[in-house]
């Protein structure tokens, strides 16, 4: 017998906008405790922040915001909700607290695996075990504002709280909003700044970017870059298989983005993959020739090698495009210390 097609209906989640007002909806019916989770990007969580009370002005609504780790949240909000009323707390930033103790491989992550189940961040231990208190001591309904791969932590490691939720939204998404969200993202992008993060940071950052490049009015024009932003970000993990893998993807979209192909061959080099990273910076040099750091990088890779002619060659292109390169001159004098000249 075939399938009523009514009955596949049922299985479709609803349009984001559709979502919104079902969400709005059921903050206006609720009263009391109430549990609400709503996938959003920072950027739509702030809009909605600014929505909300316009909405249901009937309603006393406040917002929480975190821009640390927390390992307890019952503390901040009796603190925060003491002597005022509060119908609706909108509680953003949590994902600080999530990625702390987390102990994912980068490959896992960039793999979007959850297999280290038994690592619980301290904060869903928390709730999990407050469940109760936050019931009996807050009359309030909680939203709580949070990207995908953060309700995936509720769901999997938080359970016993997850399960009052009163709903889970998605909030609507806009190019626009997804190319500002981009855009951010790009501005922040720095490999020295990369450096500085924690482990727990970078892998926030990873997958930030990836939810990014999976959004449906993601631009063309934009994937080649957070591609390469995620392959940065992947080598100052010293992920460089992951890294590599990322630069491919970019390339494929932007055959002549130099700085994919430079940066895919330093990752190689790093693998001990000499020749593979000569091709990749001569394919750099292909679109840049004047990059004197690929022609210094070259030539390191060629030394390795024990080409050490074609080396000195390579370092004086780099000499040519930027004289006071003193790492090409140190690299030039090793490589002519070699060959006994």
């Amino acid at each position: 017998m075939s399938p009523n097609l009514s009955d596949w209906d049922d299985d479709l989640p609803p349009e984001p906008e559709e979502a919104y007002q079902d969400l709005l909806r059921a903050l206006k019916r609720k009263s009391g405790f109430g549990l609400f989770f709503v996938q959003c990007t920072p950027g739509e969580a702030d809009k909605f922040i600014v929505k909300l009370p316009q909405e249901i002005p009937q309603k006393k609504i406040a917002v929480l915001r975190f821009v640390e780790s927390i390992d307890n949240l019952y503390q901040p909000v009796a603190e925060f909700v003491k002597d005022k009323r509060v119908d609706i707390l909108l509680i953003k930033g949590l994902e600080y607290s999530l990625y702390k103790y987390e102990k994912r491989s980068f490959g896992e992550i960039t793999e979007g695996q959850f297999s280290n189940l038994t690592s619980v961040p301290h904060i869903l231990n928390h709730l999990n075990q407050q469940r109760e208190r936050f019931r009996d001591d807050f009359p309030i309904t909680f939203v709580f504002l949070l990207r995908s791969f953060s309700i995936n932590y509720f769901i999997h490691r938080a359970p016993d709280f997850f399960d009052w939720r009163s709903g889970v939204f998605e909030l609507p998404t806009t190019p626009e909003l997804v190319e500002q969200e981009s855009n951010r993202l790009l501005l922040e992008g720095d490999y020295e700044e990369y450096l500085k993060l924690s482990p727990e940071q970078k892998i926030e950052k990873v997958l930030e970017i990836q939810e990014l490049l999976t959004e449906k009015h993601q631009l063309d024009n934009q994937k080649p870059r957070l591609l390469f932003e995620l392959g940065n970000l992947l080598s100052t993990a010293n992920e460089y298989e992951a890294a590599i893998a990322s630069y491919d993807q970019a390339l494929k979209f932007k055959p002549d983005l130099h700085e994919a192909w430079y940066n895919r061959g330093i990752a190689l080099r790093n693998l001990g993959r000499n020749e593979e990273a000569i091709a990749s910076y001569d394919q750099a040099l292909k679109f840049k020739p004047d990059k004197h750091e690929a022609w210094n990088n070259r030539g390191y890779a060629l030394g390795n090698l024990g080409r050490f002619e074609e080396a000195i060659a390579s370092y004086d292109q780099a000499l040519k495009f930027k004289p006071d390169k003193h790492e090409a001159w140190n690299n030039r004098g090793y490589a002519l210390g070699n060959l006994g000249r």
